[in-house]
């Protein structure tokens, strides 16, 4: 049962036009701005603790990307906290699985662009766009081949919102699209998918695979799930590329991968540590194209994320089916 007023703390800093759209879902609503007493506690400064721990006290629902620290523990009336982005991950620990409070998350805000993207690094790697950076880079002028992504494979590992709009632009191009999806019990198809393979089917999809593309979230299932064998399974003519988590690719691996030609070259927009150490072997291959983790940023994704939580608000004001429910136990 909701309360007649509601706490809101938004512990991200959303900006002035942000927070005015959430006071304005309904006068129920109380918006406090805990973004810099959050942030403080993030940098190991603990001076206004006390004043965080009173706010958080009386908290029923907060708006974050990352958590103070004990959040479940702090926060004893929370019920509902709304991710500000789609990956959980990093916020879903074991006292959050265990606790009664629902997470939300902003699942339907990164599909078109991370689906260009990956788009965009495909063509890259087809058109041999590294190939002309270096050259330009060293004064060169030699010309090479290029190649098309028609009758090109694209295999993708996850087939959720993001992998489905992936499938939908790749066929668009003329690709043929593989991907796997945890529930599938045999192989079928699906809109824009050619064959979809339950996921102990990797190995075919990877050997079968031009392009193969991570689209999955991070759990303990999929931690590590492109190892030495998985990156052996793939031709030495396919490129392999990351838009989900880093620590779903085994990194030393793909470096050994990369280093003896395993692969022929890969994208990264994700890390196992962030920002990208200086000294990673990562930086020095020329088929390597990587990006700061920012497949899924887009100009106006402030806007978008606050108008899908401001919804969620009125939904949870009026005792609605929230949209985007984390299922806890599988972490997405």
């Amino acid at each position: 049962m909701v309360a007649e007023s509601v706490k809101v703390l938004v512990a991200n800093a959303v900006g002035d036009e942000s927070l005015r759209m959430i006071r304005g879902v309904s006068p129920r609503v109380e918006v406090v701005d805990v973004s810099d007493l959050a942030r403080a506690e993030r940098r190991g400064d603990f001076s206004r603790s006390q004043e965080l721990d009173a706010l958080l006290a009386g908290a029923e629902v907060i708006y974050a990307l990352k958590f103070p620290p004990d959040l479940i523990a702090r926060a004893p009336r929370l019920n509902w906290v709304q991710m500000y982005s789609t990956g959980v991950d990093r916020a879903l620990d074991d006292d959050f699985r265990n606790s009664r409070v629902t997470m939300t998350c902003m699942s339907g805000c990164h599909e078109t662009t991370i689906g260009e993207f990956v788009l965009m690094l495909m063509l890259m790697f087809v058109k041999q766009a590294p190939r002309s950076f270096h050259q330009k880079q060293s004064g060169r002028w030699k010309w090479f081949p290029v190649g098309v992504l028609r009758s090109k494979t694209v295999g993708i590992v996850g087939l959720g919102r993001i992998g489905r709009e992936l499938a939908r632009v790749c066929q668009a191009f003329g690709m043929r699209v593989l991907a796997t999806h945890r529930s599938a019990r045999k192989v079928t198809r699906a809109r824009n998918v050619d064959k979809v393979l339950p996921r102990e089917q990797l190995p075919e999809l990877l050997s079968q695979s031009d392009f193969v593309v991570v689209a999955v979230p991070l759990t303990s299932e999929t931690r590590g799930l492109i190892g030495e064998e998985e990156l052996r399974a793939m031709k030495p003519t396919a490129y392999l590329i990351n838009i989900a988590r880093g620590a779903i690719v085994d990194e030393e691996a793909l470096v050994r991968a990369l280093r003896e030609e395993w692969i022929a070259g890969a994208g990264l927009d994700v890390f196992a540590t962030e920002p990208l150490p200086p000294d990673s072997p990562l930086r020095d291959f020329t088929n390597v194209i990587f990006s700061p983790h920012v497949a899924g940023d887009i100009e106006d994704y402030n806007a978008q994320a606050t108008e899908l939580f401001c919804e969620n608000l009125r939904r949870y004001l009026d005792g609605k089916k929230l949209l985007n429910v984390v299922d806890k136990k599988r972490g997405y």
